[in-house]
C-alpha cells in the first residue's frame, strides 16, 4: 500500500470514529440533562405524593439510565467498527479542499485534544501547495517553488480555517497577485488552530528558521500576513524567535494583521462567561461541560494570549481570568493592521458594537482604554460594509497591501533582543 493510501485510510477511519464518539458524548450529555430535570420533577412529586412518588423514581431512573447506556455504548461500538472498514480511494481527506475544510473546523474545536492523543486528524504545522504538505528541505522547496524569490510572504489563516480560506471569492488571492505585481514568493502555512497560540507560535518560529535556511535562494525580506488568529500566531512566533535570537527574525520586514483580535474577541469572551453561568445549575451543567471542552486556541482568543505564561498553571474556567502578558512588536519591522465593520461608517453605533461580526475595531487596532499593542497612528486601514471574512480577499485591502509592501530602503543594522533586559539592544 502506498504512503498516500496509508494516510488516506488512517484519516478516514479516524474521522468516522470521531463522528460516532462525539455523537455518543452528545447522547451522554442529553442523558445528564434528562436526569437533572427528572430529579427536580420527582422532588416536587415527592412533596405532593409522598412515598408513591419516591417509589416510582428508582424504576424510572433504572429504565432511562439503561436506555441511554445502550445508545451511547452502541454508537461508540459502531464508531469503532466503522473505523475498521471505512476506507476508500483517492487522496487523504486532508489533501482535498472539502476534507481540509472539515478537518480545519474539527481542529479548531478540539485540535488540542486530538494532538494530545496523537490522532491522524491533528494537523501538524506545514507549508502547503495545492493542499499537499511540502517538506521544508532544499530539494522539496526547489520542486514546489521553481521561481523562488528573495522576497517571501508567509500567510497564516485563522481559527477553523486552512490555507484555502485565502482563495475566498472569484479572483486570485493576495499571494498570487503579490507574486505578479511585486515578485513576492507566496508561502501558505496550515496549522492546528485548536492548539494554544503560544504552542503554534513556537512551532512557527522553528518552521520559519528552517524555511529561511532551506529556501532555494537567499531570503532578503520576510513578510508575515495573518488573518484573525493567524496574526496572533505570527506575533507569538516573532516574540519567541527574538527571545532565541533566531536569525530569521532579522529578515522580517513587515507584519500585517487582518481582523486580528489583539485584545480578544467578544464571542470567545461570551462563551467563557456562558460556561460559568451554565455550570451553576444541574440542568444546564452538561452544556457548560460542552462549552468547557473548547480548545486551547479558542480560549486564547478571550484576551489575545501569546505566551505560555498566559495559560499554564491557570484555572482557565475561572470566571475572572488573570491579565495576559503584553508582548512588544518587533522594533525593526513595519507593523500594519486592517479592521472592518459591517456598517459603511466605522463610527456608526452598530459598527462599534458589532465590528466585522467577530472582532471589534479597537481589538483589531490593538488599542483601547486599558491596553495598547504599539501600532503607529498611520499603521491601519479601516474598511466599511465588510465582514470578518471579506478581509481574506478584497481589492481595497490588496491595493493597500501593495502600497505597504513596495520595496523599502535597506534594513538598519541588526539589533539583538536581550531576554534579560526585556529590550532590544
Amino acid at each position: 500500500m502506498t504512503d498516500i493510501a496509508v494516510r488516506r485510510d488512517r484519516e478516514v477511519r479516524a474521522l468516522t470514529s470521531l463522528g460516532m464518539r462525539e455523537l455518543a458524548t452528545a447522547t451522554s450529555g442529553v442523558h445528564t440533562v434528562h436526569r437533572a430535570v427528572s430529579d427536580r420533577v420527582f422532588a416536587l412529586l415527592g412533596i405532593g405524593l409522598g412515598d408513591l412518588g419516591r417509589a416510582v423514581k428508582p424504576a424510572h431512573d433504572a429504565i432511562t439510565d439503561g436506555v441511554y447506556a445502550v445508545i451511547s455504548g452502541t454508537l461508540a461500538e459502531v464508531g469503532g467498527l466503522a473505523g475498521q472498514v471505512a476506507v476508500g480511494r483517492g487522496r487523504p481527506p486532508s489533501e482535498t479542499p472539502k476534507g481540509a475544510f472539515v478537518l480545519g473546523v474539527v481542529n479548531g474545536l478540539i485540535g488540542d485534544a486530538l494532538a494530545a492523543e496523537a490522532s491522524p486528524l491533528a494537523e501538524s504545522m506545514s507549508v502547503r501547495v495545492d493542499n499537499a504538505a511540502v517538506a521544508v528541505r532544499r530539494s522539496s522547496l526547489d520542486a514546489a517553488f521553481p521561481d523562488a524569490s528573495e522576497r517571501v510572504v508567509v500567510f497564516l489563516h485563522g481559527l477553523m480555517e486552512t490555507e484555502n480560506a485565502w482563495r475566498l471569492g472569484d479572483g486570485p488571492g493576495y499571494g498570487r497577485r503579490l507574486h505578479d505585481d511585486l515578485d513576492y514568493s507566496e508561502v501558505q502555512i496550515r496549522y492546528n488552530t485548536g492548539r494554544h497560540i503560544s504552542e503554534n507560535g513556537r512551532e512557527l518560529a522553528t518552521l520559519l528558521q528552517d524555511l529561511v535556511s532551506q529556501w532555494p535562494v537567499p531570503v532578503r525580506t520576510l513578510t508575515l500576513v495573518g488573518h484573525s488568529m493567524g496574526g496572533l500566531v505570527m506575533r507569538s512566533a516573532c516574540h519567541q524567535g527574538a527571545d532565541e535570537n533566531a536569525p530569521w527574525v532579522q529578515r522580517v520586514r513587515h507584519t500585517i494583521c487582518l481582523g486580528t483580535p489583539h485584545l480578544g474577541a467578544p464571542m470567545a469572551q461570551a462563551v467563557h462567561y456562558a460556561s460559568a453561568g451554565l455550570h451553576a445549575f444541574p440542568e444546564s451543567r452538561p452544556f457548560a461541560q460542552l462549552l468547557r471542552r473548547r480548545s486551547g486556541g479558542i480560549r486564547d482568543l478571550q484576551q489575545g494570549s501569546l505566551v505560555d505564561d498566559d495559560w499554564r498553571d491557570s484555572d482557565l474556567d475561572a470566571l475572572r481570568s488573570r491579565a495576559v502578558r503584553e508582548i512588544p512588536l518587533l522594533p525593526h519591522a513595519v507593523h500594519s493592521f486592517v479592521s472592518a465593520t459591517v456598517t459603511a461608517d466605522a463610527r456608526h453605533p452598530l459598527g462599534r458594537v458589532i465590528g466585522d461580526g467577530l472582532v471589534l475595531s479597537p481589538s483589531a487596532s490593538g488599542r483601547n482604554r486599558a491596553r495598547r499593542i504599539g501600532f503607529s497612528d498611520d499603521a491601519g486601514l479601516a474598511i466599511g460594509s465588510a465582514n470578518h471574512f471579506t478581509l481574506l480577499n478584497n481589492d481595497a485591502v490588496y491595493d493597500w497591501l501593495v502600497e505597504r509592501l513596495r520595496p523599502l530602503p535597506e534594513l538598519p543594522p541588526a539589533r539583538v533582543y536581550s531576554a534579560t533586559l526585556g529590550a532590544w539592544v
